[in-house]
């Protein structure tokens, strides 16, 4: 398995660190590993090999240089390209904020959260049905035990591919989950209800009944009429899959109560907010509530202490 290695250079300002953590969010996300230095993750290429990118940045936030590094069993430059568009989308590295600064800067609430997070970029999925299996799986339960559930299918679901570092696992494609007992995922954990979910969504998708890339062309509130169309998706995971699947940074879910949780710390509103007051109260930022979405994330997992890692 010989290594193939490129560059890359986002739009300054970036972070990988923070960017990272904004799409992993917790420890237990084996899909995207990041060692404090190194983001790496499994990837399906287009004739449906494994391969894994390996990704460390050099360079400040504001004249940032992105090593990659290919791990394959036959690694070369026509996966260069494959691996270049997957990292524009998980990592989103020719996304500009510069009006979201110019905003930031002449607000004095979203100043300081601007700047301490300075050089992140808003990460997307990297396909819309891992979007739409993340949402579904992290319905109602805390992301912690989403994420943990998430792992499982990976490990048990998820092709393999054996790297320097040992043998890990890209997502679970539709093709992987299309025949899979409910009752199997029941022993991992999933409710019989998103066993069905996630099962139906991948038959759906594998048998060209379903073609998310349908949504790109819609707009939101379109876009949200026709995912709430599926089975096991409501409000909450329509919007979700806007913002980290469709990258539309301008949506904030305001039915995910962590991120409600983190509006109401941040700007000190009352203990219980409806769906109603939390735009109300985003209105300000008219245009970027999903990027406030993910600066309370990396907000609320900094005070975790989970930005030293």
């Amino acid at each position: 398995m010989a290594p193939y290695a490129f560059d890359l250079s986002p739009v300054p300002p970036f972070r990988l660190d923070l960017t990272v953590w904004a799409l992993r969010r917790r420890v237990d996300n084996v899909v995207d590993r990041w060692d404090g230095r190194t983001y790496r993750r499994v990837l399906i290429g287009d004739a449906g090999e494994p391969f894994e990118v390996a990704v460390s940045q050099d360079g400040p936030s504001d004249a940032p240089h992105l090593n990659v590094r290919i791990q394959a069993e036959a690694s070369g430059p026509g996966l260069e390209s494959e691996a270049t568009l997957a990292l524009k989308s998980l990592l989103g590295i020719d996304l500009e904020l510069d009006e979201f600064y110019a905003l930031a800067h002449a607000d004095g609430n979203l100043k300081p959260l601007a700047a301490q997070f300075r050089g992140f970029k808003p990460p997307r999925f990297a396909t819309y049905f891992e979007a739409l299996v993340n949402g579904i799986s992290c319905q109602q339960l805390s992301l912690t035990v989403g994420i943990r559930l998430l792992r499982n299918l990976t490990e048990c679901f998820g092709v393999e591919l054996g790297t320097e570092e040992g043998a890990f696992h890209a997502f679970p494609r539709p093709q992987d989950l299309v025949d899979v007992d409910i009752e199997r995922l029941r022993k991992m954990g999933f409710s019989y209800g998103k066993a069905g979910y996630i099962t139906e969504l991948a038959q759906s998708i594998t048998k060209g009944q379903l073609i998310l890339r349908e949504l790109e062309a819609l707009n939101d509130r379109e876009a949200v009429d026709r995912l709430r169309g599926l089975k096991g998706v409501g409000r909450w995971t329509a919007e979700y899959f806007l913002l980290r699947g469709l990258g539309r940074t301008h949506i904030f879910p305001a039915d995910d109560v962590g991120a409600r949780n983190n509006l109401q710390h941040w700007l000190g509103l009352p203990a219980t907010v409806t769906y109603e007051q939390v735009h109300e109260a985003l209105q300000p930022w008219e245009g970027f509530g999903g990027l406030i979405y993910f600066h309370l994330l990396l907000k609320s997992l900094n005070e975790k202490g989970a930005l030293v890692e």
